[in-house]
């Protein structure tokens, strides 16, 4: 009975003994998503030590591991793991030709930083692509090495020479400045005897200029202090213009115009004006806009324009 006790013990001891443990298996060389799986079937926890970079090991392969292969443990105990980084020397990889946001992929996948962008005009390289870099493709360079960008702005703008729009209507100058490649800017008014009332005395720049494509053109036409705002322009619903007319007095006043469109809010102005200065504003064609004037950070004056 004795002997048959004993044995009995021993046998189940054994039997519970070999239900709490687990052989250790061998993981290393492997990649990470595999050892975890291997690791979590037998109901083990992994504990990541660290990661290293290695010239033999590929990145996120397991280097190391504690216990060894082959020892025995009881479940829900850790298995330590040390992960590769890869080589510490890689190839730059090529990002010519793709868009920003797919370089920083890139650049992060391989373990590199972005140091600087330089952006610059480009007749081949669409806007917003990676023209070259620094170090460039396939030069060996160190993990963690932060890389130079050359970002194309599109295409150069076209040169003109600034022709000369003074004599014209308002409604002719717009249309002439839009024709070329050019932008109104920003319009004023001031009163001079002698000479065609509602017709443009004076831009900027000056006629015989060179100017570039998309640049703006400030002009000033002939009108009398109090005149009627009501001027139409081709494209343009309603008066198309917002026109502010300092009152007269003795000081300047900081004057801050903003306008919002379609989400956007829109600084249009932000200077000192002297009594009795007027500022005319083109605004959006067929859109929603409403302009807001501040005078010394006040808000004096709101004008919405419908399309």
């Amino acid at each position: 009975m004795a002997i048959f006790g004993i044995s009995a013990y021993l046998t189940l001891n054994l039997i519970i003994k070999s239900e709490d443990t687990v052989v250790v298996p061998s993981i290393t060389g492997k990649d990470i998503i595999s050892a975890l799986e291997i690791i979590s079937n037998l109901e083990l926890n992994t504990k990541v030590k660290g990661s290293e970079y290695s010239l033999h090991m590929p990145k996120n392969h397991i280097l190391f591991q504690d216990p060894q292969p082959g020892t025995e443990i009881k479940k829900g105990r850790d298995v330590r793991i040390l992960i590769s980084k890869g080589s510490k020397v890689v190839l730059m990889p090529n990002i010519e030709g793709l868009t920003l946001t797919q370089a920083r992929i890139i650049l992060e996948e391989n373990d590199l930083c972005e140091a600087s962008i330089s952006i610059s005009h480009d007749p081949v390289v669409t806007a917003d692509h990676i023209i070259s870099t620094s170090p460039a493709p396939g030069s060996k360079i160190s993990r963690e090495t932060c890389v130079n960008l050359l970002v194309s702005n599109g295409q150069p703008p076209e040169n003109y020479i600034m022709p000369d729009i003074t004599g014209l209507s308002l409604v002719d100058a717009v249309l002439h400045i839009e024709n070329n490649g050019l932008e109104p800017g920003k319009i004023t008014s001031k009163y001079i005897e002698n000479r065609q009332i509602n017709l443009i005395v004076s831009q900027t720049p000056l006629p015989g200029y060179i100017v570039s494509t998309g640049a703006k053109i400030d002009l000033v036409i002939n009108r009398k202090a109090g005149g009627n705002t009501d001027i139409s322009l081709p494209g343009l619903n309603g008066p198309g213009l917002f026109r502010y007319k300092m009152d007269f007095g003795f000081l300047k006043k900081h004057i801050n115009v903003r306008l919002n469109w379609q989400g956007i809010s829109i600084e249009l102005y932000n200077d000192f004006m002297e009594p009795g200065q007027e500022i005319w504003f083109l605004v959006p064609q067929n859109d929603d806009a409403t302009i807001f004037l501040y005078e010394d950070e006040k808000l004096v004056e709101t004008k919405m324009f419908n399309p």
